[in-house]
């Protein structure tokens, strides 16, 4: 008997009942019950995904759903469980309603105590495994007698038909429809009606089995001769029904028929046996007392590649060949020591059984000793069945617990048990290991550009050229994301870790081809060492990290050593990390704006908003500090869009009190130019702050623009239709196609301040400053130079006719009230 426990789930909102029924069910002896309580409808079905429970008591009234709608949805989850409904005084019309729906029974919670439930539910429970069991011997009774040679024909106690197979429906030439409700004598060929009329009423007085031969005459009047064996179907002593088999024996009629009744006997049971044995799933072989197949069925067969009348009298070591999977040496035949034990005896697991054809299928099998009827053992069967699916399945879940789905790279707890392995070896040879913290710089632009597909193929590329970087005593794996980490086992010194990382951006430095894109990637990598950096996986893991950070911090595409005082610098990163939300939530965000200066005028034509942070702690804090940040975790979309309001709502202020305010201009970063919704985002806030788009300028640089230019140009040029001017920030500091940028509609071109700064002492500087500005003026763009200084810079910009200046000569970013009073008395550039 089975004594596990039975698992419940109890759905029960109400802390007193639940207690009641759990402390009823407890304690019950050698079939207990297993009771987990939740008091939402939420929580059982969240249990109820996640693990299969024989019983269910649910209260119809919960606080997330109540009624008929409650048991829907526990009914829906878990359709195979015991479902009892436990009702109050007055809902039982509700939990009669939902037995209608599939529930087994209802409970009454005022009825609940120690003695009286552990029975019911035990009987119910019951009753539902006798159903069950009923039911299965139903089907299978169907599905032996569909596969059965032998006509079946069963009557009520009228003489009605109530059933008949396919076999008795090839015999008679009648289908289904056409017997219902006949009786079984309407085949009969009309010269044996008589005899064989006669022959039954004899056996029905006598209450004795009726066998007998006669003709059916199918309607193209095609005669078969059959054999009909018929016998009541008692419920005690009370006749019930009939039920017949009917074997066609016409060829056996067209040839003498000397066989004994005893012999016609035996065969029909031996015919019966073989039917049943060839219906079923599992092979079945048998063997005489020295071990020499006496019978193999059809399954049995296929799966030992051996007709059963080659197989017959050999050895089963011949026939039934077993090796122990994993050492590949041969494995004790049960059926052997089934015999030599006497006992049922189960296969060791992990057996392969080896086909006549050398192909090989896991199995699984139990062997069972033959007696005869003296009780003494002559023989043994086994019974076993093709488990590979199964087993690779296995094989295949316990492979992704450890691996990446995506790149089949090793995940974090493989890679954790390999490196508490590397670190025991280590100490052991006295060497070091070492740990490569990798992150893909930019990654997640090309993933939002081009889509989470190219995105995956190019993680999959990058990690098939990481594998080829390293050992294969070493280990990639995919920490998530766009994050990897690599182990290397046993070096010699730290320096051999540079050696592998410098390889390892020689690799990531050529191109991808994804999907007809040519990718380009580069890596920001953190490198500890063991013993030095740390003594366990954890500390080596966070210490790689934070070099990581510092690498990235340090310009990306480079390695860091951890060093100690990466961990000050890495808290306060997280600080900040931490205190961005807070910032924007509370407010301490803060614009200051810059004047543009006409150089030929001397008046003020512009400004550029620039954020600033302040902390109630840090206090005043410039945006190098805290935006690189805000970029990485991707928290600069929504400083974004605060800067675009707060900017386009203060100048629209400045126009309300009557100053003569100028546009503004607005950084954006790459993140927010392709975020989805951008354009419509800045339609909106025009729209809120009631702002004329003139009013606003966005300032984006040449690589924002270059990536996916084509995509570029189309948001460009909505933003135009808009009426925003657009600007090209930092100008001549990156890459840019020139028959694009014609292409794209900008009104203004900005010289990087790293050219201004130089331009009187460098005659290149000078020479590249004096370009771009003839440049702007042949595009009809406005030319304006960051990071003016000095008079000399100044005279220089406008001896060349550049249109506007932009730096501390001028003034310094100020805030809102003072940028103010700059529009109120201008400013002279002269």
């Amino acid at each position: 008997m089975n004594d596990a426990a039975t698992n419940i789930l109890l759905i029960e909102d109400d802390p007193d009942d639940a207690r009641l029924i759990q402390d009823a069910l407890a304690g019950t002896g050698s079939k207990p019950f297993r009771v987990e309580w939740v008091p939402r409808l939420s929580d059982a079905l969240k249990r109820l995904g996640s693990q299969e429970f024989e019983v269910v008591l649910l209260d119809l009234s919960l606080p997330d759903s109540a009624g008929l709608e409650a048991f829907d949805q526990v009914f829906q989850v878990a359709p195979d469980s015991l479902i009892l409904v436990l009702s109050g005084l007055t809902d039982e019309d509700t939990a009669r309603q939902a037995m209608e729906r599939g529930a087994h029974d209802y409970f009454s919670k005022g009825h609940v105590d120690a003695n009286w439930l552990p029975r019911a539910l035990r009987y119910v429970i019951d009753r539902k495994t006798a159903r069950s069991a009923l039911q299965s011997s139903e089907e299978r009774f169907r599905a032996m007698s569909d596969a059965s040679p032998l006509g079946i024909f069963v009557s009520d106690a009228e003489g009605s038909c109530i059933y008949t197979n396919t076999a008795y429906q090839k015999i008679s030439g009648l289908t289904q429809e056409q017997t219902l409700g006949t009786n079984w004598s309407m085949a009969i060929h009309p010269e044996d009606r008589e005899r064989v009329l006669a022959e039954w009423r004899d056996a029905a007085q006598g209450h004795a089995p009726f066998q007998t031969e006669f003709r059916f005459l199918q309607q193209d009047s095609h005669i078969v001769w059959t054999r009909v064996n018929s016998a009541a179907m008692l419920n005690g002593k009370k006749w019930f029904g009939l039920v017949q088999t009917v074997e066609d024996i016409t060829e056996r009629k067209s040839a003498e028929f000397v066989l004994q009744a005893a012999e016609e006997a035996l065969f029909e049971e031996k015919e019966r046996a073989q039917v049943t044995l060839n219906s079923i799933g599992d092979a079945v072989l048998t063997t005489d007392l020295l071990g020499n197949v006496t019978y193999l069925n059809l399954v049995a067969e296929t799966m030992t590649g051996w007709p059963r009348k080659e197989a017959l009298g050999r050895p089963i070591s011949e026939v039934f060949i077993i090796l122990e999977s994993t050492t590949r040496l041969s494995a004790a035949n049960p059926m052997l020591r089934a015999i030599a034990e006497n006992r049922t005896v189960e296969m060791d697991t992990n057996c392969v059984l080896i086909r006549r054809d050398g192909s090989e299928s896991a199995i699984e099998d139990s062997a069972a000793p033959i007696h005869s009827r003296d009780g003494q053992v002559i023989g043994a069967v086994i019974v076993f069945h093709d488990v590979s699916e199964s087993r690779a399945m296995a094989l295949e879940m316990a492979h992704l617990a450890q691996h990446d789905f995506l790149t089949s790279l090793p995940n974090r707890l493989l890679l954790s048990e390999r490196m508490a392995h590397a670190i025991g070896l280590a100490q052991r040879h006295n060497k070091q290991v070492g740990l490569l913290f990798l992150d893909l710089d930019h990654f997640k632009h090309i993933n939002d550009s081009l889509g989470h597909a190219v995105g995956d193929q190019l993680l999959q590329s990058i990690a098939n050229r990481l594998v080829e970087c390293v050992r294969a005593t070493d280990t990639v794996c995919r920490q998530g994301g766009d994050e990897f980490v690599i182990l290397l086992a046993e070096i010699g010194q730290p320096q051999d870790a540079a050696h592998v990382a410098e390889t390892l951006r020689t690799a990531l430095s050529i191109p991808h081809m994804i999907g007809g894109h040519e990718l380009h990637i580069s890596l920001s990598i953190g490198i500890s060492v063991f013993p030095d950096d740390g003594a366990d996986v954890a500390t080596l893991m966070q210490n790689a990290d934070t070099a990581m950070y510092h690498a990235k911090a340090s310009g990306r595409n480079n390695y860091q050593f951890f060093r100690a005082d990466m961990n000050t610098r890495a808290v306060r990163r997280l600080l900040v990390e931490n205190s961005l939300r807070r910032a924007l939530k509370l407010g301490e965000f803060l614009l200051h704006y810059q004047p543009k200066i006409d150089l030929a005028s001397g008046g003020i034509t512009g400004a550029e908003a620039l954020i600033r942070w302040q902390d109630p702690d840090l206090g005043l804090i410039h945006p190098a500090q805290f935006v690189p940040i805000a970029e990485d975790n991707g928290f600069i979309v929504p400083v974004g869009r605060w800067v675009l309001r707060e900017a386009c709502r203060q100048v629209q202020a400045w126009l309300d009190a009557g100053l003569p305010a100028v546009p503004v201009s607005v950084n954006i970063s790459a993140v927010e130019f392709r975020h989805e919704g951008f354009v419509e985002g800045v339609a909106l806030i025009l729209k809120e702050t009631g702002l004329a788009a003139h009013y606003l300028e966005l300032e984006l640089t040449e690589s924002i623009l270059m990536h996916e230019a084509e995509s570029s140009a189309s948001v460009l040029e909505a933003l135009k239709a808009m009426g925003v001017q657009l600007a090209i920030d930092d100008f001549g500091t990156g890459y840019s196609s020139l028959s694009y940028l014609k292409r794209f509609p900008i009104d203004t071109l900005k010289i990087d301040q790293s050219f201004v700064r130089d331009i009187v002492t460098d005659a290149g500087d000078a020479t590249i400053v004096d370009a771009v500005i003839g440049m702007g003026r042949n595009l009809h763009q406005r030319v304006i130079a960051e990071g003016v200084e000095t008079h000399e810079q100044l005279v220089f910009l406008q001896d060349r006719h550049c249109d506007e200046g932009q730096g501390f000569h001028f003034s310094r970013p100020v805030p809102a009230e003072e940028f103010a009073s700059l529009l109120v008395r201008g400013k002279n550039a002269k």
